[in-house]
């Protein structure tokens, strides 16, 4: 009665100057209730066929290889891919997905990590007069707000801080600050402020007190990226969604329309990249939602087509915890070539990114040392002289591919707007491309409004708002607790576990295994500087993880956060994993010796990795040489070997398909020389490589 109340005070007197404070946040608070009780009614509506034990794999893909005809498929596990496949599975179409590396493998998990509607396109909506930006601004704060609610166990509000050096800055930045809080309405996190001097240097006392007057803190989200991810594609799998990574599309299939004579899209040709066996996906409909690799699937569909997106490489570094505070970010709003450098904790460790240049489409983007020494360059300008930042204090680097939406003839990135597109084909091809993280789930939603307008599809309404992801149910703030309790779990451990996996946490309890020792009970580290445990393998193989990259860099994000700590808890990793799998001695030890070369858990090797090794067991190959031996196994030509391309090339050998190759002979000899050595132990202190 109160909340009618209101919206009765509030409607009679018009929105007004006369409607007190009062009545509008009873306005707003009503409209939520509203909006949750409606959201409570449609998850009530909702089957979910896979309650406690997700199907296997194996499961998946004969469920792709067996189903007549799918209404949508999806080719592409990004987020936006995956929010697709959520989407249309929870509107009752009969939906599959296909990725043909793991899930989150490309852009989707080396993000900034952060949820935001993005504060620098604010400012140019504003000051280019640009409706579209502002509009997308507005779209990402409700999706912000949104995502943090259907995953708060993979997601937090974090305040950022944004220093001043110039007293005439102060308004102006506090001005643009606070209309980013106007724009977000009830869905501002938390009102920005500003600081004196002192006080700035007392929640960072790592910056520039040089200069200083001041600080203004705004608030935006920050998740777990790559997790987020795969929550969304394990919810879609847990609806009825048949789901399959490392399943690469070979080409598409088409079908003549019988009314327009016209040749139509009808689902794809597949093959499962580890097995090699080949089947047809059909469907009514197919969704290219492949990132970067958007212009390859259309080219698949019709070879004149012209590109539609500009690649971007965006590079960012990982560095010890201490370069920053616990609970603080940093924004450098003008670089000295203009950009945006965020300086972020995450996962006890500091995110400094991201670099903004055009590049080639690759599956494996390389950081390069030029992008690397910037971003350490900008720190610098930023932190106390009394911090000296440090080369060797790199503890990882990565670099994600954005796949902006431009016209072809465009050749500057830092301008274009991240706002995505979704196109239709003659032949019913459905293309989504374009956009940002946090917007996710509205792409989706536009996408598959589109599809079921353009082919006709029954389908229910979008049912993804509030729609809580695998793990939100049952998690609370305190969850970690009852996990030391009732496990015996380290509390650093129990915390992990509790914001990587939510409300599914003690499924991982249950699987880990006594440590023998008083303290902890169960447990056993990966690593010790890390609380990743051994049961997270067995886990992540339910996940479907199929290699030991998609647990050091996905399930877990050890690969993300230091690369010396992720060779050292590799050998361990795939032993747990061949065990669980059945690997046999031969592929174990193929997947040891690929690692060995493969130092920053990328998945693939280079004429880089292999001199590295070489040189320092003091083996000199001429670089061209070099060249022609990976060139031998590169089987797609893209200057990499991959570990599929590996496995292959060894069990070739194995079979006598082929007699050894020099890169087989070359790895073997080098293992064996580094085998023989003393074991070097490695200081952390100083980290990284």
């Amino acid at each position: 009665m109160a909340f009618r109340r209101a919206l009765k005070r509030t409607a009679l007197v018009g929105g007004g100057a006369v409607a007190t404070a009062f009545g509008l946040s009873q306005l707003i608070e009503y409209r939520k209730t509203q909006a949750r009780l409606a959201q409570v009614a449609a998850e009530a509506e909702l089957k979910v066929p896979f309650v406690n034990e997700l199907p296997s794999r194996q499961a998946q893909l004969a469920a792709l290889t067996n189903t007549e005809e799918f209404d949508v498929l999806v080719v592409g596990g990004g987020a936006t891919g995956a929010g697709c496949a959520l989407d249309a599975v929870t509107r009752n179409l009969k939906t599959a997905l296909v990725e043909r590396s793991d899930f989150s493998s490309g852009t989707s998990s080396r993000s900034t990590k952060l949820i935001h509607g993005g504060v620098r396109y604010l400012q140019k909506a504003i000051m280019k007069l640009d409706y579209e930006q502002y509009m997308m601004v507005k779209e990402a704060l409700h999706e912000r707000a949104n995502l943090l609610e259907i995953a708060p166990h993979l997601s937090a509000p974090l305040p950022i801080m944004l220093p001043v050096y110039k007293w005439w800055q102060l308004p102006y930045y506090w001005a643009g600050i606070k209309m980013y809080d106007l724009v977000a309405g009830s869905q501002c996190l938390k009102s920005s402020y500003v600081l004196s001097k002192t006080k700035a240097l007392e929640l960072f006392p790592m910056l520039k007190k040089d200069k200083l007057v001041g600080a203004i803190v705004y608030y935006d989200g920050q998740h777990n990226d790559a997790r987020m991810n795969l929550a969304i594609a394990l919810s879609a799998a847990r609806y009825g969604a048949a789901i399959a990574n490392y399943t690469e599309v070979i080409h598409l299939l088409k079908k003549k329309d019988p009314q327009s004579g016209r040749e139509k899209v009808c689902g794809a040709r597949c093959r499962d990249v580890i097995t090699g066996q080949e089947f047809d996906v059909r469907a009514k409909c197919v969704i290219n939602a492949t990132g970067p690799f958007t212009d390859a699937l259309r080219k698949m569909d019709n070879q004149e087509a012209s590109n539609i997106c500009q690649p971007s490489a965006g590079v960012h570094i990982v560095i010890p915890g201490y370069y920053s505070p616990d609970n603080m970010g940093l924004l450098d709003p003008a670089t000295s070539d203009g950009r945006v450098i965020f300086f972020l904790p995450w996962e006890n460790m500091t995110i400094a990114g991201t670099t903004d240049t055009p590049t080639s489409v690759t599956a494996h983007p390389i950081p390069g040392e030029d992008d690397i020494n910037f971003i350490l360059r900008e720190v610098r300008n930023y932190l106390s002289p009394d911090v000296e930042v440090r080369r060797g204090d790199v503890l990882a680097a990565w670099s994600g591919i954005r796949p902006l939406v431009t016209d072809p003839s465009s050749k500057d990135t830092q301008s274009i707007c991240r706002n995505h597109i979704v196109s239709i084909s003659d032949s019913g091809l459905v293309t989504i491309a374009g956009g940002k993280w946090t917007t996710y789930r509205s792409m989706a939603e536009e996408t598959l409004d589109s599809t079921i307008k353009a082919h006709g599809l029954p389908a229910d309404s979008c049912k993804t708002v509030g729609l809580m992801l695998e793990g939100a149910k049952g998690w609370t703030p305190t969850l970690y607790i009852r996990l030391v309790q009732d496990y015996g779990l380290e509390k650093e451990v129990a915390q992990h576990l509790a914001s990587t996996y939510g409300g599914r946490a003690f499924d991982v309890a249950k699987m880990a295994q006594v440590t023998g020792q008083r303290w902890p009970i169960v447990g056993k580290r990966l690593v010790s500087e890390f609380p990743y445990i051994e049961s997270e393998v067995l886990y992540a193989i339910k996940e479907y993880a199929c290699t030991a990259i998609d647990v050091i860099a996905r399930r877990t994000r050890l690969g993300f956060l230091n690369v010396q700590a992720a060779d050292e808890a590799l050998p361990r990793i795939v032993q747990i994993m061949g065990k669980e799998l059945d690997w046999s001695q031969e592929k174990r030890t193929v997947r040891k010796r690929f690692h060995k070369f493969d130092k920053e858990s990328k998945g693939f090797i280079t004429t880089v990795d292999v001199q590295r090794v070489l040189q320092s067991i003091n083996v000199h190959i001429d670089e061209n040489a070099l060249h022609e031996i990976l060139n031998e196994v590169d089987l797609n030509k893209n200057g990499q070997v991959e570990i599929d391309e590996f496995l292959q090339l060894m069990s070739a050998v194995k079979k006598g398909h082929v007699s050894d190759s020099r890169l087989a002979i070359l790895m073997k000899t080098a293992e064996e020389t580094l085998d023989q050595r003393e074991p070097v132990s490695v200081d952390r202190s100083g980290g990284g490589v």
